[in-house]
């Protein structure tokens, strides 16, 4: 479960719907655009959808 405060989850819907996405497809593109941008490489998983990679120890 994600607790969002209303107003962001508002403008999330919106912007999905601006989109033509869902909003959980919204909230993955969005993720995974931040993680591109601050160089989280991420693996392909089986299925061919991206996986984050974990962090090296």
């Amino acid at each position: 479960m994600l607790r969002l405060d209303e107003d962001v989850y508002e403008a999330i819907e919106k912007w999905a719907a601006d989109e033509f996405r869902s909003v959980n497809g919204q909230m993955e593109w969005m993720l995974s655009q931040l993680l591109k941008q601050n160089k989280r490489k991420l693996h392909e998983k089986n299925d061919g959808s991206p996986e984050p990679e974990e962090p090296e120890l």
